[in-house]
């Protein structure tokens, strides 16, 4: 999970509602740009920001960054397809060379030509250790990229990684607008320039980014001429501005989300995820750091009633970041819901029971803090969820909420209640979620987990050609995690979003934790046709 991704949820509930209070005096549907503009106009309410609009620090890595485009990307089944290449990449030398013929005739949105040296320009910004991309070390396999002539580009790669086409999908940026600055703080992180189906118009922080479609795109002009995304930090705000008329769709929790179904106005669309919700367990802690409790604490969570209470089924109990419905599950690692086995586990580690029911052992109270960032309901529920199965073994979980800038230097000491999942390949999950050189790197590995084992087999997973070694490996990986549960995983969420129905056949992919503009329904929204 990185700092992007989680920063861009983090708001207090008070800061939400003022900043709802205060954006009602620009609000995007006022001065005709917002909901209600007609079928040309879209607003849609998101919980996150960006904190930068520049690839080359990591927006957009995942795909579908709408100013921008990547080598290749996903259709709606996830399924690689040509983009900015003019076909999917020629692999040799066993899987430890890509090559990528370019598609010609492409421009960027100041009309300046798309070729090779802008995707060199690229990746070696971005693997420059001087650029400040949290997530430059998902492309570690990278030897060098090399052009030839304009239209081919060249990756060595240091070994076969077999996931490498999937990291493809990451944005080009134009060389001869972002070199000559600095990549970490110049103008074009807030003032992008890209060939992808809109073009920025305006970006107020905290409140919302404004796109026009690019005339000249490549694919096509797109049909929604104005695309407008609202940062609405509050769950309940944004369902507000939803029902109120303001945003023509927004991505709402469960609770929430039901109280459209009656309108016949909307459409409720479902998205399948690999988003899980979990609680890092910090190895620095006394209680957390202690083995048993970490095991006793899988055991006593009810994943069933959670899914059930807090999801309203939209969503499936998870037993560690792989989803239990992905070809990379290992089977046999479920958790059980055994509260008696939890207590057995704790008496005979030495945790016994106090005058309060909470234990205690050596002088050492079984009690620990747990953050959740204010604003977001579902990890609140999910936080208090936690809180009382954890008191029903005998362990007490103080929940409270933060910022993440609160929230960020506790992160050593105190639990979080975390999130994160990404359905393209299981490393990109389970590396920096758990690779021991990651800890407390930024937002990877925020439970600072330490197992020689698991490290062994996240490293021959990534760097294995061959599918069958890799699904061992990642195996392995989680019967690891099961044996020592750096995180107490509590469910996969499916997103849920409330939308105009105005627009004909809307779909979604399977979404990454990081849903954004670039997720929900509006995924492609450059293809959109309105209803006749």
């Amino acid at each position: 999970m990185t700092a992007r991704s989680i920063r861009g949820v983090a708001a207090t509930a008070m800061a939400g509602v003022l900043a709802a209070g205060a954006a009602a005096c620009s609000a995007p549907g006022s001065g005709g740009e917002g909901a209600g503009g007609g079928k040309e106009s879209l607003v849609v309410g998101l919980a996150n920001e960006p904190e930068t609009l520049s690839p080359l620090l990591g927006y957009g890595k995942d795909g579908n960054s709408k100013i921008f485009d990547g080598l290749l990307r996903r259709d709606a089944a996830m399924k690689l397809q040509p983009a900015l290449a003019a076909e999917l990449p020629k692999v040799a030398d066993d899987g430890r060379t890509y090559t990528y013929k370019l598609r010609q005739g492409v421009k960027f949105s100041d009309g300046k030509p798309f070729s090779a040296k802008d995707v060199v320009f690229t990746y070696r910004t971005i693997l420059d250790e001087k650029t400040n991309n949290a997530a430059k070390g998902e492309l570690d396999a990278i030897d060098k990229v090399t052009a030839e002539g304009d239209d081919t580009v060249v990756f060595a790669l240091k070994y076969p990684y077999a996931a490498f086409a999937e990291r493809t999908v990451l944005p080009i940026a134009p060389e001869h607008a972002a070199k000559g600055q600095d990549v970490n703080t110049g103008s074009f992180n807030t003032a992008p320039i890209g060939t992808g189906p809109y073009v920025l118009t305006g970006w107020s922080k905290g409140e919302k980014l404004t796109f026009k479609a690019n005339p000249t795109y490549w694919r096509g002009e797109p049909k929604v001429k104005k695309l407008t995304m609202a940062i609405i930090k509050d769950d309940d705000v944004r369902a507000t501005r939803l029902r109120s008329g303001d945003l023509d769709g927004a991505i709402l929790p469960p609770n929430l989300a039901k109280g459209f179904k009656g309108d016949k106005g909307k459409l409720t669309i479902t998205a399948k995820t690999t988003d899980f919700r979990g609680v890092t367990l910090p190895t620095a802690n006394k209680v957390t750091g202690d083995l048993a409790v970490r095991r006793a604490l899988d055991l006593a969570v009810d994943r069933k009633a959670m899914v059930d209470k807090l999801l309203e089924g939209a969503g499936r109990a998870g037993h560690g970041p792989v989803p239990t419905d992905s070809e990379w599950f290992a089977k046999g690692t479920e958790r059980p819901h055994d509260l008696d086995k939890a207590r057995k586990l704790l008496d005979e580690a030495g945790w016994k029971p106090g005058g309060d029911g909470i234990r205690e052992k050596d002088g050492q109270r079984a009690a620990f803090t747990l953050w959740f960032p204010a604003g977001d309901k579902l990890r609140e529920e999910h936080a208090l969820a936690f809180a009382s199965d954890a008191k029903k073994a005998g362990i007490e979980v103080k929940v409270q909420s933060g910022t993440w800038e609160v929230i960020e230097p506790r992160m050593k000491d105190d639990a979080v209640l975390a999130g994160g999942g990404n359905p393209a390949d299981p490393d990109f999950d389970l590396y920096n979620l758990l690779h021991s050189s990651l800890a407390l790197d930024g937002f990877n590995n925020m439970a600072a987990y330490r197992n020689p084992d698991v490290d062994k087999a996240l490293e021959e997973g990534r760097r294995s050609g061959d599918k069958a070694a890799r699904k061992a490996a990642y195996d392995a990986v989680q019967r690891g995690l099961a044996d020592n549960p750096g995180y107490t995983f509590l469910t996969h969420v499916d997103h849920l979003y409330v939308m105009n129905d105005s627009w004909q056949e809307l779909t979604t992919q399977v979404e990454p934790h990081d849903h954004g503009l670039g997720a929900g329904p509006w995924w492609n929204v450059e293809d959109w046709q309105p209803k006749k």
